[in-house]
């Protein structure tokens, strides 16, 4: 490879920096677009500061509610870590299968788990209320 062609490779790898470079320091968007959509965006984005709505949309998943459950299996035999036991009560009580959050959580374990506040059936009962609360909103 002879030295122009080298020159000319580095001089078109340094331009290929550059460019992203300047429109960066110009405060331009770096994708090609007028920006208005991002800022209808924004806005959109900024009315919808509820934590959870009535829109299925905003509302959160089972798993959200079940976030203080363990997720190490127990050496009871339990079929799954006591999260999955809540993920699925709380589908029950989203379905409305489950009359209550205790009828929902009755197969989780009531033994402590150690370093852990309450029982799994316990937490499970609370994440229930919370969804349950959250619906009738």
């Amino acid at each position: 490879m002879s030295v122009t062609k080298k020159r000319a490779g580095l001089l078109v790898a340094v331009a290929a920096l550059a460019i992203p470079a300047a429109s960066l320091a110009a405060g331009q968007p770096s994708h090609p677009g007028n920006g208005k959509q991002k800022a209808a965006t924004q806005k959109s984005n900024s009315s919808q500061k509820g934590k959870s709505g009535s829109h299925p949309s905003q509302a959160k998943s089972p798993g959200w509610y079940c976030q203080g459950e363990s997720k190490k299996h127990t050496p009871h035999g339990d079929k799954g870590t006591p999260f999955s036991q809540c993920v699925t009560a709380m589908a029950k009580i989203e379905k409305g299968t489950a009359t209550s959050p205790k009828a929902a959580c009755a197969g989780m374990s009531k033994k402590h788990v150690k370093g852990q506040k309450g029982t799994p059936f316990s937490i499970c009962v609370q994440a229930g209320r919370k969804l349950m609360a959250s619906q009738q909103r």
